[in-house]
């Protein structure tokens, strides 16, 4: 495997971040697949009629301030 073969480490000017080269044989473009939400992650609110016998006091529940 050549230097050349890995990704590399570049600077950005006015940042304190720095970025990587795209790693070889790898697409910026994102899949199709990473687009879409699955039903069972979704979030509550998404789905009406979904909600579960606890979902009700999670929502009233605070968690103590010390």
């Amino acid at each position: 495997m050549s230097s050349s073969d890995r990704q590399r480490i570049e600077r950005v000017k006015g940042s304190r971040r720095a970025k990587l080269t795209p790693a070889p044989g790898t697409s910026a473009e994102p899949i199709p697949g990473d687009d879409e939400t699955d039903a069972a992650t979704a979030a509550p609110d998404a789905a009406p009629g979904s909600a579960g016998p606890n979902d009700e006091r999670l929502r009233r529940d605070v968690p103590p301030h010390y």
